[in-house]
Parts: C-alpha cells; structure tokens; sequence
C-alpha cells in the first residue's frame, strides 16, 4: 500500500472520568502520532514551477497535466497515477524548472450559560460535574488555572473580529454556535455546511460559543464570528493542499485570527501559505500535539505560528501534551474542556461515547481554540493592533508557571492580561 500523508488532529484524546477512575478512549484516526507516521495523499502532488509557463511542457514530458494553483502559494496540484507520487516527485525534482515538488500531506485532526460553571478553562469555580450520561469529571483545581476570560469580557467580548477555524466543519444544528457562523467553504470531499466528525464544531465552540443565552456554553470570545474553512472531511481526514486553500481563503474573507487544531509533516507549500497569511495580518495559531514528546508538528512549528501546549485543571502540563520551549510558544488548559457538538450522529460521539450537543474533549486542539480566541479578544481591545503588536501581547502576558520552562517559551496564557 503507498503510504499517505496525513493531517493529524491535534491531540483529540478524550478521557472519561468516572467515578475517580480515568479511561482514556483515543479515535483511531486522532491518535497521538508524530509527523513521521503520517502519511501523503494518493493520486496527486504538490509542485511549483520556476516559470509557470513551463509547467505544461515540463507535466507533458511525464505524461502529466497542470493542475489548480494552491491559494496564493504559486504551487499546483498535479493528479498522478496512484502509487507513482513518489517516483514523480523525485523526478521532477531533477527538472531544472521546478522549484520544488512535494507529496500532498494528510491531515487529521489539539455567563449565565447552562454549562458554564462546567467550564473551568474559563473561570475555575472547582466545581464537578456530571455529563449527560453521567460520566463525573472533576474540573475542581487550582483556583488560578484558569484563563481569566470573565475578568477580560469587561473589556471586550471580541465583537466584530472574525476566527477561522479550519477543522472538520461546524455543525448547522448546534443552537450555540452556528449562529456564529458567517461564511463558510468545503475544500474536502465531505458534506458541505456541516460537521459529522464533531472536532471541528467543539474548536469553533471554545473559541465563540454565543454567551450569555442561558443555554449550553460561552465561547471564550463570545462577540466573536467564525469563518468555517472544512479542511478535514467528515471522517477527520484533509491534506495540506486543502488546509494551504482554507488559510488563503480565510484571510480573503477576512479572518483576523486562523485556528488550526491539526498537525501535518513540513510542506513548503503550506509553510508558503502561512507566510503569506502573517504578511497579510493574521494572526495564526495552532495545536503543538498529543505526543507526549518534543518532536515538532506543522503547521505549529513554522515560525510565524503561534504553537500551544497543553495545561489542565491544576496548572500543570498535560500528560499528553507535545513540549519544547525552542518552538512551542504558550500553553492553555486541553483537559476536560467542555464545549459544543453535533446534535446529531458525529465520529467521536461513536468513538468515544460523546454527548449530543455539549461534552468535553482533552487535547492541544482545545488549548489552540483558547489561545486563538484570546489573541481575538486582544486584537479587539487594543487601538491600531496588527498582528505582530497581537501575537507579541498575547505571549508575553502569559502567566509563567514555575517548572515548565522547558515546556513553552512563554508560559499560560491569560486573556484578561491580554486585553490590557
């Protein structure tokens, strides 16, 4: 079988604690992995022609026709012939009118609200709670573990800045958050204008669940909107051409913010979409991962990206939370973070016994939804912010936790630091 590449969901792993006793359930495709599991998508390539007039030429010589240009990275995507993606690559690799080509990675996927006091990431009441099935999760803790996000909605509550997040979708059914969707675009095969995976419906929750409608959760910018870019398909899977197409066109729709929950192996054209995006202005934010190691993860570990880890309920680093201060940045609380999802049949709800509506998920993903939504709240308070004055504000407020130094570069963040 040809290996294919893949984008990992960062971090998904949810635990059910029940009775005191954690089991750990981890969705077959949202396991941690490190990047050199992944694998390429079957059938097509990445390349970037010096001249793009000899592309056509140059695709001829191999039996090959021009493909779609990549948003605004200047690469194509080429179809090729099942099996032969990697002997293609390494042959026009040699053409002298080729920058580069490369495999197309996979990617998988890190108020008076009724659930708010479930939301310990938010305001730690050290309270416990049951979820609809009864599964006890104790979010009791640190007092202080929290990322102060009540005292920053004096401030601001984010209105007016738009977050994409490029995930699995948002579910059309879910009262708290699909309000808050204002534009939306499919670049995977799966069904437009929805979320039956479930991860990405939870991210767009943590980042701009509708607050204060004395229903379900509170985002933690709730005058936020969502730009709903569906990079990984309603089985959790996409590629980095999809997420390199979804973070162009979330910056064309005006995306202030860019959350990616996921992971993939380097690609220079995603990193070339990264860039193009911070020279743009937006801030880009994504899950360092579930590997319990140092080993790097994209688009995490490319320099204009803003890399979280993962605390819980007592300040500490989570036990599965990627680290390494040299390129992970921030860290946020990813365990049992209560948030949205599908109201209807979703993956991880079969995988992992998730609720209908509203549940938790443990994972870097949900640390990069906070982190993200905090930089929204910053873009919002702060006159003539730009994204470097965003990313350098939302870092160095950041509470540093004594003993994880070597963890993340600048602490846990604390939106309410942010926003002053």
């Amino acid at each position: 079988m040809t290996p294919m590449k893949k984008l990992i969901i960062a971090g998904f792993t949810a635990a059910i604690m029940a009775l005191g006793a954690v089991t750990v359930a981890v969705p077959g495709n949202a396991a941690p992995q490190s990047p050199a599991e992944s694998s390429h998508t079957t059938g097509q390539i990445l390349v970037k022609f010096r001249d793009d007039g000899a592309a056509a030429g140059t695709l001829r010589r191999h039996g090959l026709s021009d493909g779609p240009g990549i948003g605004s990275t200047g690469a194509h995507l080429i179809k090729v012939p099942a099996g032969k993606e990697l002997q293609l690559i390494e042959a026009l690799s040699h053409n002298p009118a080729v920058e580069y080509a490369e495999p197309d990675e996979t990617v998988t996927a890190a108020t008076n609200d009724q659930y708010f006091g479930r939301q310990y990431a938010l305001q730690n009441t050290g309270q416990s709670f049951t979820n609809t099935k009864g599964d006890l999760f104790v979010a009791a803790g640190t007092p202080d573990a929290d990322v102060d996000a009540v005292e920053a909605w004096t401030v601001t509550t984010g209105a007016g800045i738009k977050v994409a997040v490029l995930d699995s979708g948002v579910a059309n059914d879910n009262p708290d958050i699909n309000p808050k969707v204002v534009a939306r675009a499919n670049f995977t095969n799966g069904e437009t204008g929805d979320d039956n995976y479930g991860h990405g419906t939870h991210v767009a929750g943590i980042v701009a669940a509708t607050a204060n409608n004395t229903q379900g959760v509170a985002g933690t910018c709730p005058g936020c909107t969502i730009l709903d870019g569906k990079v990984l398909n309603d089985s959790g899977i996409g590629s980095s051409s999809d997420l390199a197409d979804g973070i162009n066109w979330a910056v064309a729709n005006g995306a202030k913010v860019i959350n990616m929950s996921l992971g993939v192996r380097a690609s220079r054209t995603l990193e070339t979409a990264v860039n193009n995006a911070w020279n743009k202005g937006a801030v880009l934010v994504a899950a360092a991962g579930n590997g319990g190691n140092q080993t790097k993860i994209y688009p995490g570990a490319y320099a204009n990206v803003i890399a979280v880890g993962a605390t819980d309920n007592k300040d500490a680093k989570a036990s599965f939370s990627t680290y390494g201060a040299s390129w992970v940045d921030i860290a946020a609380p990813g365990v049992n973070v209560y948030s949205t999802f599908p109201n209807h049949a979703f993956v991880l709800g079969t995988q992992n016994n998730r609720s209908f509506g509203y549940d938790v998920g443990n994972g870097t993903s949900m640390s990069s939804a906070i982190v993200a939504a905090t930089a929204a709240l910053a873009w919002s308070s702060h006159a003539g912010a730009t994204n470097t004055s965003v990313r350098a504000n939302v870092e160095s407020t950041a509470e540093k936790i004594t003993g994880q130094e070597a963890y993340w570069a600048n602490g846990r963040v604390n939106a309410d630091r942010a926003v002053r």
